[in-house]
Parts: structure tokens; C-alpha cells; sequence
């Protein structure tokens, strides 16, 4: 089975990160994996967009045409890249800064409360976790033992605060797309 992912959002909001953790936990659970990074002109701020295959066999093309699933961390690319999912798609959708009505006939969309989840949870700079692990939740294209694996390396060499904190994160994260 293949299923490609593509998760946009701002620069600073982790969307490499989450793209690139998320390549690694499936490869860790012996699949094949691609990531490829899309920044626009700007550092901080900017638009920010990577697409994420992952595949039990191997991957011929990183761009897929059309995408299954989709991560929009703003309006902003909500607007720009939500017409790029395929009908039956999943869609995930953060509410805290996505707040236009959201009609899309076709696909399941999945609005969590990402920043006000990060801020509950301790830290802005968790609403990657949150949302990924939403995305996680509803699609199980990982599994979470692996994925917390995967955390674990990441921040083995920070406070163990901040491994907790990441870790409640995915938590609720997957509790929500578990529940959508």
C-alpha cells in the first residue's frame, strides 16, 4: 500500500520536523520512505510544504499528483494546497488557526484545536506532535509504539521535560484523530 502525505504550514511552525519524523518512523517499520522539503523565499514566516510517500514497496516518483492525505497548520495553505487532495482524502486541519467554514464535499476532514492543544500541553512548539499525531490517529500509516520511538531519539540528548511534553502532545493528538 502507498500513501502520500503533504503537511504546509509557516516556516517555524515544525512542518520539516513533522514531515521528516514522520519518513523516519516508517522506515523504522521496515517501509520505504521519501520527504522532499518546499520553502518558500522567505526564512521565518514563510510558506513552508513537504510531501511525504510512504510505500511497502518502492517509490518511483517523491510528487505525487494528487495527494491522500493533508496537514494544514494555517488558512494560508489550507487556501493554497487543499484542492491537491484526492477525493476520499484525509485532511487535517488546524481549527485554532483555520477559522473559515470548512465545506469539502469528498474528503474526511479533521479539525483539532492544534495551538490551543500545544499551549494546554505546555508549549506552542508542540502543535507539530499534536497535529501529527492526528494524523496518526486517524490513518494509522505509523504506529504510535514507533513513532514514540522515534520521539525518544530525537530528544534523548534534551531534558526529559521536553520528551514529556512531546509525548502528551502525540498523545492527545492521536486521541482526537482516534475520535474523528
Amino acid at each position: 500500500m502507498k500513501q502520500s502525505f503533504v503537511f504546509s504550514g509557516s516556516g517555524g511552525q515544525g512542518i520539516m520536523s513533522a514531515g521528516m519524523m514522520l519518513a523516519h518512523a516508517a522506515i523504522d517499520m521496515g517501509k520505504h520512505a521519501t520527504f522532499l522539503p518546499e520553502y518558500g523565499p522567505e526564512q521565518r514566516g514563510g510558506s513552508a510544504k513537504c510531501t511525504v510517500i510512504i510505500s511497502d514497496g518502492e517509490i518511483v516518483s517523491p510528487l505525487p499528483k494528487m495527494s491522500d492525505n493533508f496537514v494544514a497548520m494555517n488558512e494560508q495553505a489550507f487556501n493554497k494546497f487543499s484542492s491537491d487532495v484526492k477525493d476520499g482524502g484525509i485532511m487535517v486541519l488546524n481549527s485554532s488557526r483555520i477559522t473559515s467554514e470548512v465545506k469539502i464535499d469528498g474528503k474526511k476532514v479533521i479539525s483539532v484545536p492544534v495551538d490551543d492543544i500545544a499551549l494546554e500541553v505546555g508549549n506552542i512548539k508542540v502543535a507539530n506532535i499534536v497535529i501529527i499525531g492526528a494524523l496518526i490517529g486517524a490513518t494509522g500509516v505509523v504506529s504510535k509504539e514507533v513513532f514514540v520511538a522515534s520521539l525518544e531519539e530525537k530528544f534523548k540528548e534534551k531534558k526529559p521535560e521536553i520528551l514529556a511534553m512531546n509525548l502528551k502532545a502525540l498523545e492527545k493528538g492521536i486521541a482526537f484523530g482516534e475520535q474523528a
